[in-house]
């Protein structure tokens, strides 16, 4: 490293992957605990929080005093890279990690991650998550204590390798044990967990969701509790909603009118399956599903898995993790699931193409939530639009339009259309948000209707 980028970090201040000290401590040693979980980084000894440069007074032996206490202290043992660069005829050390292989990595028993500039510490769950996701496993994987084989369903088994045989277009010589094993879903001649959910008997002690059709916030008028294989699961829940949804007849000339329900069946699906492969089954809370007479609101326990933001999802900025992958192979195998991390673009384009307004997607309750409506977009061409642009006016902007501000921000000039394009989002949504932009005067427009684009204001 040269002094040059060296100044050019400090200038840049500290962030994800770099941090200032005055001197050496514990709290060093937390750091590069941090970085280590996280995505490496590097610390900057003899610089303070302001930027500016004071330097760090050190001896022959100064280095490697440091080194031993870090390698001694941490759990695996972490050792950096060391550096020492002299700016302004001061001397900063530098000391760098990588991300750890086998995480996490500990400092006197305590956990550390590296969110933005500042040092957190890790959960119990994140623990166990972080060393699950280190040697590539999920907790469904292993055995379950509680239930053996005889707690499994013969017959929900064969119709499971039936639905592989079909989706597939092969057939399966195995037998029923066999096969499970093969796909690990009995490993070592043990039940997983995944297996017990996937095909438990009779009544599964940890697949809790209530459904409930709710006139107010407190009133319910109907509902149902499911205790069952996850497969049945979803139908058992599709069935119970489909009962509470409104339904239209489409005359088309055909013998047969069209059936339309209010919300997308499709939507529903895809969230439904969501909520069964993805929830955190480690949590005693059970998964709740709420329909209203506007809306209806699915609550899974768990927040969302590997680090990824809200924001992420609906910019399609991330790499999908599956919390329970085994689950999640049984759904890809049958055909449930067609490419892990896309469920959440199908299920707005399905919304959009349906003609109801976006889904709503949040982390709440330490857990994750999702919420259709039933307003129709055709709702802005009747002159509703001003009525909602009066209500966002007053209020924040949601989760997806700021991704929307954000590549204005990122694409000064860009074009309604471009903007579509990039973040594969319906042309008719992002005119309606430059509409809320332009009145919030956020943004404008500059240069002619041809070549012209949006601007930050």
């Amino acid at each position: 490293m040269r002094n040059e980028d060296l100044v050019k970090i400090i200038k840049q201040g500290e962030n994800e992957r770099v941090e200032f000290k005055t001197s050496f401590g514990k709290e060093v040693i937390e750091s590069l605990v941090a970085f280590s979980n996280t995505k490496g980084g590097k610390i900057l000894i003899g610089v303070n929080d302001d930027k500016n440069i004071a330097g760090v007074k050190i001896s022959g032996e100064s280095i490697q005093k440091w080194i031993n206490q870090i390698k001694q202290s941490t759990i695996p043992q972490i050792i950096p890279e060391v550096k020492i660069i002299e700016v302004t005829e001061k001397k900063i050390v530098v000391l760098e990690v990588i991300e750890y292989p086998v995480k996490p990595v500990s400092y006197k028993n305590k956990y550390f991650k590296r969110i933005e500039n500042s040092n957190h510490l890790m959960s119990l769950e994140e623990i166990a998550n972080e060393h699950l996701r280190t040697i590539n496993t999920s907790w469904d994987f292993y055995p379950d204590p509680n239930h053996t084989i005889e707690h499994i369903s013969d017959e929900k088994t064969k119709k499971f390798i039936n639905n592989i045989e079909k989706s597939k277009q092969i057939e399966i010589s195995f037998s029923a044990y066999d096969f499970l094993s093969k796909l690990e879903i009995i490993r070592d001649g043990k039940l997983t967990f995944g297996a017990y959910l996937l095909f438990a008997k009779d009544y599964c002690s940890i697949s809790d969701v209530q459904v409930g059709r709710f006139k107010s916030e407190i009133t319910i008028i109907d509902s149902i509790s499911i205790n069952t294989d996850l497969f049945s699961e979803i139908e058992e829940i599709i069935a119970f909603i489909k009962k509470h949804l409104m339904v239209e007849y489409i005359i088309t000339g055909d013998p047969q009118h069209q059936e339309r329900f209010d919300y997308p069946l499709d939507a529903i699906r895809e969230i439904v399956i969501n909520m069964v492969v993805h929830r955190d089954y480690r949590d005693s809370n059970g998964s709740i599903i709420k329909i209203y007479d506007d809306r209806m609101e699915f609550y899974n326990p768990g927040k969302l898995y590997g680090g990824i933001t809200v924001e992420n999802l609906l910019s399609d900025n991330y790499s999908s993790q599956a919390r329970n992958k085994l689950i999640a192979k049984a759904f890809k195998e049958v055909g449930f699931i067609e490419r892990y991390g896309t469920g959440i673009r199908r299920i707005i384009n399905i919304c959009e193409e349906y003609g109801i307004n976006t889904p709503k997607f949040e982390e709440v309750f330490n857990g994750f939530r999702v919420t259709l409506f039933k307003r129709k977009l055709n709702a802005v061409d009747n002159g509703e639009l001003n009525g909602e642009l009066n209500g966002e006016l007053n209020g924040e902007l949601n989760d997806r339009q700021k991704i929307v501000y954000s590549k204005i921000k990122e694409k000064p000039g860009v074009k309604a259309r471009e903007l579509s394009n990039i973040l594969e989002i319906p042309f008719s949504t992002i005119d309606k948000y430059i509409r809320i932009f332009l009145n919030k005067k956020l943004i404008e427009r500059r240069g002619s209707k041809k070549t012209g684009g949006y601007y930050i204001i």
